[in-house]
């Protein structure tokens, strides 16, 4: 899937290291992250929240402004419905089931997603139970990562005809086209979500964005979901190389979802949350004025809809200072539980948002607490930001900056109390 070239941003130091995955492995599965939209939507402004350390939402694509919600995207602050259609192809046999493939991404992906929303949200799947035949071999429709747009369009138009007397389109949120793996052209870098300018029409209802699924059988880990948050509005968080060779992580790590499926904490960001609807605007604490403020965090995994130890999950679950028109600062906890039980270090996240920055060009990075260290070299994405939240008793200064966090302690609950200065 398409990603486009960045400007040149400081990045931090990389160390040479063995890695799981050969550097062409890496670049074909961490290829079949992208979810590059051809071109936005209509942006329709919904008032969200107008909290004072609120970035306002831009044009930007996949803008991280959370004053208001772009209702060209459904917003998974309730039960939504996606439909999974299974395509083959005269030129191949399929050698898995619907069902099979169906296993691939479920339960697991509407896990993660109740898990991460504390509940708030569940992802219904509703697969076909039978294969869909295509007009064309898939050798025809050049199914590439830099996907033509004449055969992209074509591929889309084939599905949608060929499902249309089979599925009634207006009953659902979220549309997966799920290609045989096995087909000899389909390509597996391909996965993405594809926005449509003119939508397509089928049964009453106009259908801005389709998830094109050529995943091999079975799938990348969390591919689905990664795909799904693109859906909802949420940007790609990885850095592309100029020249496509090197690290992709370099700008989250391992720290949400966007960023890399294959994270040890892949949970997303409280700042996604807080931007999804799923954290209260009373657990959004606004830090401003030069006196210190004393915050207790609660582990951003914890929540009402995620049973552990830290009570109901109903506190102060991410901090911000506002450092500029469209900039912030967010601090959040994060700890081994839900979603991140893989996670390298627990401590204090910092990390830096642009709202005006688009998908794909570093709307969010860490910041490295311990930028002369790395951490779990064997299974991290990328270990020099495995190790970056602060740890009890650390101060952590933000450079180029006078904000400083300070990690104070931990209660009895597992919460971290926190004092942090805005300069």
């Amino acid at each position: 899937m398409s990603r486009e070239p960045l400007p040149e941003v400081p990045l931090p130091r990389s160390f040479p290291r063995p890695r799981l995955r050969s550097t062409a492995a890496v670049f074909t599965t961490m290829a079949a992250l992208a979810a590059t939209s051809l071109v936005t939507g209509p942006s329709v402004a919904e008032p969200f929240s107008s909290a004072p350390c609120t970035l306002g939402r831009t044009d930007a694509h996949h803008s991280e402004g959370v004053d208001t919600w772009n209702t060209a995207y459904p917003r998974p602050a309730r039960a939504l419905d996606a439909v999974m259609v299974f395509l083959s192809f005269p030129d191949a046999r399929p050698l898995t089931s619907p069902a099979e493939l169906t296993a691939d991404h479920f339960p697991a992906t509407t896990r993660f997603f109740e898990r991460a929303s504390y509940g708030r949200f569940t992802l219904r799947p509703h697969p076909l139970p039978h294969w869909i035949r295509m007009p064309h071999p898939s050798t025809s429709y050049a199914i590439q990562r830099d996907w033509n747009a004449e055969r992209r369009g074509a591929y889309l138009r084939d599905a949608l005809a060929a499902a249309d007397g089979q599925v009634d389109f207006s009953r659902y949120d979220v549309v997966y086209f799920v290609a045989d793996p096995d087909a000899p052209g389909v390509d597996s870098d391909a996965t993405k979500v594809v926005n449509l300018d003119v939508p397509l029409r089928a049964d009453g209802t106009d259908i801005r964005r389709v998830v094109t699924v050529f995943e091999k059988h079975p799938p990348d880990r969390l591919v689905l979901a990664h795909e799904t948050g693109h859906v909802f509005d949420l940007p790609d968080l990885y850095h592309r190389p100029m020249d496509g060779k090197g690290d992709w992580d370099t700008y989250v790590g391992d720290w949400d979802l966007m960023g890399s499926q294959f994270g040890l904490a892949p949970d997303l960001f409280a700042w996604h949350k807080w931007k999804l609807g799923w954290l209260e605007r009373r657990q959004v604490a606004c830090v401003r004025g030069p006196e210190p403020r004393r915050l207790t965090l609660e582990p951003l995994e914890t929540g009402p809809g995620n049973a552990g130890i830290f009570g109901p999950g109903r506190g102060t679950k991410l901090a911000v200072v506002r450092t500029g028109a469209d900039s912030a600062l967010a601090f959040e906890a994060r700890g081994a539980v839900a979603n991140d039980t893989a996670v390298c270090r627990q401590g204090v996240l910092v990390y830096r948002v642009h709202s005006g920055a688009a998908s794909g060009t570093g709307p969010i990075q860490v910041l490295d607490a311990h930028p002369h260290t790395e951490a779990c070299w064997e299974n991290s994405v990328y270990p020099p930001l495995a190790d970056a939240p602060v740890a009890v008793g650390e101060t952590f200064k933000v450079p180029g900056s006078n904000v400083r966090v300070t990690v104070t302690g931990r209660t009895e609950s597992g919460a971290w109390d926190v004092e942090i200065t805005a300069g």
